[in-house]
């Protein structure tokens, strides 16, 4: 049998931090993005007009284009450069930036949110199976809380940057996206220059475009459906019944495309791994509960407690902390011990405590008490998303790491798109019948949101109390959601991490077959012979 993967040396920790730092620096772009425009969200629908459904729809639209094409960027990494579609997805993203920066009303905003949601999507894919690629799993922690950290710090930057741009008359909303370009095309030098790679060539492959799109009609119609039913028409309609059956008949028909294609864009067979099907699960359902919640509590800070938009981003700062502690502090104690799943469930109870503390929230809730049930949410959050895809990558063999990495992500991107859209319709539903009961049918019955400095302070404070009463309704919604996610975890086995990175796995792999031989030359990138590591059964493979 002839072994066409390359034979790979093990990075040194000093290479594997150059090679994450364009990387790290990507991921920085795209969720400063996100959470830039948290807070001049309400401020740009003022602006433009918009209602609280475009609200939604301005995040769902980024969600849904990201959702759509993460399997498709993950078989993409399997067939062809991964720096190269890296850096493609940045240009989309920059295209995406500069389209919102100069639209002139929502419909082409939701448009440049589809584009900036097609580049996130290939950041979001392709830097989780790079580090996969080139960290073992047993190490993986240490390097997921430097990613964690530099989340922390975008989200913690993005909305406090985004307020002060709002609240600078020379600057205004639109900086929100120009500010990303810079910082997009710094990326693409950087990883040009510190990401490399080696080439694994695959010829005579396909992609299954026809499998691509029946998942992502498939999705987007019932993402769509999710959006509109209860506000443009009951949940209990035909519209309803039409765009279910729609949705549900596209993906079956994914289903029988995928199963008998060659390579497709989601293998099926995945899912027969225990670990990969539990933590899709849990990752759906954090998703739902997570985004579906959170997504709208700057509108929350804005509009029921008054606060400018440069306060509302102060006041995200303690749900980021805990997020940002519990991801590194969990990371490390995972590398030191090699035991993960306790902060699974840890994380998962967690979280569902931070959601139901947030369901009390109201008009009055007091600051302090509000950044306590933030900082219980972030902490939960922080112990389980990035840990649910380590427990996955490391229980799948190596030719299957991107399939099951881009998996995960579509699903738990998928989980944040339908919470964002089907909680969004529950919001805006909630908020009319409850204006409609407080001002009347005959001047209530809107949902467009307000802009709290052109109405008098009685009416103010009314609508404070309905957008507060709104919100906290949500969270009400998305804890026992969240409490389903403690059930999934507990569920999934704990297995030893490996202490061989995905591309050493792969050469490993590639051998076995050739009755137990054993790599005796590992070479590096640069063709300098290297010293080999033993091979040794994979679930052996931990210290």
């Amino acid at each position: 049998m002839t072994v066409t993967e390359p034979a790979v040396g093990r990075m040194s920790r000093r290479e594997v931090v150059q090679a994450l730092s364009g990387l790290m620096l990507g991921m920085f772009v795209s969720i400063l993005a996100s959470t830039i425009v948290s807070n001049a969200l309400p401020r740009i629908i003022a602006d433009l007009n918009g209602s609280q459904s475009v609200y939604t729809w301005i995040v769902t639209a980024e969600l849904l284009a990201m959702t759509a094409t993460v399997p498709l960027w993950g078989k993409l990494a399997d067939l062809y450069n991964k720096k190269l579609l890296i850096q493609i997805s940045l240009l989309l993203f920059v295209a995406g930036s500069l389209i919102a920066g100069f639209t002139p009303d929502v419909g082409v905003l939701i448009v440049s949110r589809v584009v900036q949601g097609i580049g996130a999507g290939g950041m979001t894919a392709l830097a989780t199976i790079v580090l996969a690629a080139i960290i073992p799993p047993r190490e993986m922690g240490r390097y997921a809380g430097m990613f964690g950290a530099v989340f922390g710090v975008a989200t913690i930057a993005g909305p406090l940057i985004g307020g002060v741009m709002v609240d600078t008359s020379w600057l205004g909303w639109r900086w929100c996206f120009f500010i990303g370009v810079p910082f997009s095309i710094a990326a693409i030098a950087l990883l040009q220059k510190t990401l490399h790679l080696p080439s694994v060539p695959r010829k005579g492959v396909r992609i299954d475009w026809l499998g691509a799109f029946l998942i992502t009609a498939g999705v987007s119609t019932l993402l769509i459906w999710s959006t509109l039913a209860g506000q443009h028409f009951a949940w209990a309609s035909a519209e309803t019944a039409a765009f279910v059956a729609g949705g549900v008949v596209l993906l079956a028909l994914a289903v029988w495309v995928e199963s008998r294609a060659a390579e497709p864009i989601i293998p099926l067979g995945i899912f027969r791994n225990r670990t990969v099907s539990l933590t899709i699960v849990a990752s759906v359902l954090v998703g739902v509960a997570m985004f579906g919640g959170t997504v709208f509590l700057s509108q929350y800070f804005q509009v029921a407690l008054g606060k400018s938009p440069t306060v509302a981003g102060l006041m995200s700062l303690p749900m980021i902390f805990g997020l940002l502690a519990s991801s590194i502090v969990a990371g490390a104690l995972i590398t030191k011990f090699g035991k993960w799943k306790i902060y699974l469930v840890a994380g998962a109870v967690i979280m569902t405590a931070g959601m139901l503390l947030l369901s009390t929230i109201s008009a009055t809730t007091s600051v302090l008490a509000l950044s306590l049930h933030m900082a219980v949410l972030g902490i939960g959050v922080g112990m389980l998303m990035q840990n649910l895809v380590l427990a996955a990558q490391n229980d799948v063999p190596a030719a299957e790491l991107g399939a099951a990495t881009s998996t995960l992500t579509f699903f738990r991107s998928m989980g944040g798109a339908i919470g964002v859209s089907a909680l969004g319709a529950v919001l805006a539903s909630k908020v009319t019948s409850l204006s409609a009961e407080k001002f009347g049918p005959a001047t209530g019955g809107s949902s467009e949101v307000p802009d709290l400095s052109t109405l008098p302070p009685s009416v103010q404070a009314v609508v404070a109390d309905i957008y507060g009463t709104a919100t906290s309704e949500l969270f009400l919604i998305g804890a026992p959601i969240a409490f389903l996610a403690i059930i999934a975890v507990l569920f999934i086995r704990e297995k030893p991490l490996s202490d061989l990175s995905g591309d050493e796995r792969r050469a490993q792999e590639a051998l076995q077959p050739q009755e137990g031989r054993r790599p005796t030359d590992v070479r590096g990138e640069g063709g300098s012979a290297q010293p080999s590591r033993p091979t040794r059964p994979e679930t052996q493979s931990w210290r």
